[in-house]
């Protein structure tokens, strides 16, 4: 195993494609994950991010090698962390109702090409330690991200009700049910039955509890339109 390790981290022709490869792979591979959950950045692009930062470090090496080329080796790696930033940031939205999408695909990214440089040099157990760190992360500590804000005593809603009353029908059931409301405002948002006053309220428990049971008891008012956490 160490003479295959030795073998790879090589700048043999064949030790380099192998390389290459594993990075292009890889990124694939986190890439799915994000294909599976619908968000923006996919397999094709993860695998250039990981493959493109893979052939940057392998060209920082060989041009740190070339006799009579006085190379900065840090360079390369350097432009291409910060390069990705740009990428990056344009998977990242706000939302009409101020809710921000992308930041784990926009994360995933740039640990995708910093992944694919540690392939590049050849350091084949950071790579793959760095892939497999990347998959529990979005695997399995999302679900427990989940769970974590799916109970936790803050809620955030956005909330359709009927222009009359609902608003102040709404504050009073909230109250009622031992929620304190930290802000309500109304925004500008077109509503699904058109007539409804559209409204982001926060709110504390004050304690942990389930937000399910929230919008489930929201949902059978009769003057309430939709409800979403946001």
């Amino acid at each position: 195993m160490g003479e295959v390790l030795d073998y790879l981290q090589g700048m043999d022709d064949a030790a380099v494609i192998i390389r290459l490869v594993f990075a292009t792979v890889c990124g694939s591979l986190i890439g799915w994950e994000r294909v599976v959950r619908r968000h923006s950045a996919g397999i094709r692009t993860f695998a250039l991010v990981s493959l493109g930062s893979a052939v940057a470090a392998v060209l920082n090496i060989y041009l740190a090698n070339l006799n009579g080329l006085n190379a900065d080796v840090s360079r390369i790696p350097a432009g291409v962390v910060s390069g990705i930033g740009f990428l990056g940031a344009g998977t990242i939205i706000v939302t009409g109702r101020n809710q921000i999408k992308g930041l784990t695909t926009a994360a995933s990214l740039w640990v995708a090409s910093c992944m694919g440089m540690a392939f590049g040099a050849g350091y084949m157990s950071v790579g793959i330690s760095c892939f497999f760190m990347v998959m529990v992360a979005n695997l399995i500590l999302m679900k427990l991200s989940q769970k974590v804000e799916e109970n936790s005593r803050y809620v955030s809603l956005y909330v359709e009700v009927e222009e009359t009353v609902g608003v102040k029908k709404l504050r009073k059931k909230l109250t009622q049910m031992g929620y304190s409301i930290s802000s309500m405002n109304k925004t500008k948002d077109k509503t699904l039955a058109g007539t409804d006053a559209a409204i982001m309220i926060e709110v504390d428990y004050g304690e942990k509890h389930s937000h399910h049971a929230l919008f489930e008891e929201l949902n059978n008012l009769d003057y309430v339109t939709y409800v979403e956490e946001i």
